[in-house]
């Protein structure tokens, strides 16, 4: 199973350049699109799942044309978007069962064996005769799996889904998702780098509607080796840091100020050489010292 983007582009009325080029080879399993808000993710997204159109380009989902076969597709399509509505009054069984007959499931014994496999593999079976305005946010979460596993899809896409998430929650439902990746294409878009890094076996980094890198983590992470060095300094400081030295990242730890910079060389000047990690991966290439990646290749 093979999900095949080729030079993909969306400019939106307002002349927003949304996509461009946006060229991606994506296999079974789990697959990270990371980028920050207003990347492009979230356009993608709704032209895989055949809710938006783009202005050029082609997808294949093995022999499916996805912009020309958009009822076949939404057959083997699994969509949980980042915001979607659920009847707060109706009971989590009933409503999984009512979207179980919309996906073509209308033989009665059959669609109850569906629906109880997959509240239990949600982990919502002990809260099926809950109404669904009462679950919390990763509990609407699991249930919106559920509803985009119906159908077994082959394409399984995911927008965002950790997004408000509490600790426990997002541990559960990153769980639930690594489930999923064994039997088909899942998609995840996401913001938070520490999603892709525990989940996905490949990953494509998007910005201003740009793939900017695209990579297996691990290997993305070993190609830093020796590059990303760090120091604790005064805010005060951060200025004269920014103009000596490639300053990739800054967060507060325990009060202070961590600096991570990108050099090839030793910085000297109390810089100390750190292990790395996505986070640095992610940082190096948004600040423009990685661009690895060549759409002409993955054609």
């Amino acid at each position: 199973m093979t999900l095949q983007i080729s030079n993909i582009s969306k400019v939106y009325p307002n002349g927003v350049q949304a996509l461009q080029d946006v060229t991606l080879t994506i296999p079974n399993g789990m697959y990270g699109l990371l980028g920050p808000n207003g990347a492009g993710k979230s356009t993608l997204m709704r032209i895989l799942a055949t809710l938006l159109e783009p202005d050029k380009g082609s997808i294949h989902l093995d022999g499916l044309d996805v912009l020309h076969q958009k009822a076949e597709v939404r057959q083997a399509l699994g969509y949980l978007p980042q915001e979607f509505g659920l009847y707060p009054k109706a009971k989590a069984e009933d409503l999984l069962d009512y979207f179980a007959v919309l996906k073509g499931i209308t033989n009665r014994a059959s669609r109850k064996e569906v629906v109880e496999a997959l509240l239990k593999q949600t982990n919502l079976w002990d809260k099926r005769r809950q109404k669904l305005g009462g679950f919390s946010g990763g509990m609407k979460q699991r249930f919106g799996v559920a509803v985009a596993l119906l159908g077994n899809p082959k394409l399984m896409i995911v927008d965002e889904p950790t997004a408000g998430l509490d600790p426990a929650e997002r541990v559960r439902f990153l769980n639930l998702l690594s489930e999923l990746g064994e039997n088909s294409v899942v998609l995840l878009s996401t913001h938070i780098v520490e999603d892709v890094s525990e989940l996905c076996t490949r990953m494509a980094i998007i910005n201003q509607g740009q793939i900017l890198q695209e990579a297996e983590p691990l290997k993305a992470v070993a190609g830093l080796q020796g590059k990303i060095w760090r120091r604790i300094v005064q805010k005060s400081e951060l200025p004269e840091l920014d103009r000596e030295h490639n300053v990739i990242s800054t967060k507060l730890l325990s009060g202070k100020t961590v600096v991570h910079i990108y050099s090839e060389e030793n910085p000297d000047n109390g810089f100390e050489e750190v292990a790395p990690d996505l986070e640095d991966v992610y940082f190096t290439t948004m600040a423009g010292h990685i661009r690895s990646y060549k759409p002409e290749a993955a054609l």
